[in-house]
């Protein structure tokens, strides 16, 4: 399934979606007319765990094409959101986790260049994530070097505590796309927290795709443009560390719970990796793309 948050208006409560063809169907109320509940909320849903995932697919299947009454609408209409507008806690992100990355950071950003023998970890606040479309802001009295990141998401599907990585991806509710994006000159005394985290330096979206449809998560193309001129073109397959490892790493320590989101990491093409360096600014548009499940496309605007 590729699952969405969506509003028609701008002032209706945002709702749960499943994307169909050219048309964007409300689980909730499909469920209703059904007399299967399911939430109309993202979080709510994933909570629920496999069994909802089944029921929610039977039910598009049985009514694909004869859709009832109110629960469906033509793609066009929906305003899309962040799949999860607020998630629950910092999404984990993942720093220097494609070798070739690796190498250019080092020559830019302090960085070393070993490959580090384990994930690099960072976070970034719920509050810097944003949906489709919504503005990149670039505030100048903090930054003039501001740099773009494409990144497949992690979705987790339940609660991962010290997980083995052979039994990794069973816990992956789905994937997305983040656009990472990045104020170079803020990191502070090696800390990135405050260069990735900023308010709407998270773009995710455009939807959830569940994990059934993508069995390997390591086969993907993502690329990402800046005014229509290509900037990164890589594959999941060159990740250092791949999914499951960085699940197992991660909850070795620290306890995962559903909906809680992994960026797995850039690969090379940053603009803090050229020569000369580029960055972004007011006026420029950002696009990035993850194979099977979408792009995502951001102005960046002066605040």
């Amino acid at each position: 399934m590729r699952l969405v948050t969506y509003r028609t208006t701008v002032a209706e409560q945002a709702r749960l979606g499943a994307v169909v063809g050219d048309r964007v169907v409300d689980l909730a109320r499909l469920g209703a007319v059904a007399g299967v509940p399911l939430p109309d909320d993202m979080l709510a849903f994933i909570d629920l765990g496999p069994d909802a995932v089944r029921s929610a697919t039977e039910l598009l299947k049985a009514h694909e094409g004869k859709w009832p009454v109110g629960t469906a609408i033509p793609a066009g209409n929906a305003r899309l959101l962040a799949p999860i507008p607020r998630p629950r806690k910092n999404i984990f992100g993942i720093g220097l986790n494609y070798v070739e990355h690796v190498e250019e950071s080092s020559r830019t950003l302090d960085t070393s260049k070993d490959l580090p023998t384990k994930p690099v970890i960072f976070s970034k606040p719920p509050t810097s994530v944003i949906g489709p479309g919504e503005a990149i802001e670039h505030n100048g009295n903090i930054t003039q070097q501001l740099d773009w990141e494409v990144e497949l998401a992690v979705i987790m599907g339940r609660r991962t505590h010290r997980v083995a990585e052979a039994d990794a991806l069973d816990y992956v509710f789905g994937y997305s796309v983040m656009i990472d994006i990045s104020a170079r000159d803020c990191r502070r005394a090696g800390q990135w927290i405050y260069s990735k985290g900023q308010d709407t330096y998270g773009p995710f979206g455009p939807c959830i795709v569940t994990a059934d449809e993508i069995p390997d998560p390591h086969v993907l193309d993502l690329s990402l443009t800046v005014n229509g001129v290509t900037k990164q073109s890589s594959n999941t397959r060159h990740m250092l560390f791949k999914v499951p490892h960085l699940i197992a790493d991660i909850s070795a320590a620290i306890t995962m719970e559903a909906g809680d989101i992994i960026a797995t990491g850039t690969p090379e093409g940053v603009g803090a990796g050229r020569t000369p360096q580029e960055w972004l600014w007011p006026g420029d548009v950002v696009e990035a793309h993850v194979e099977k499940i979408g792009s995502l496309r951001h102005p960046v605007v002066a605040v």
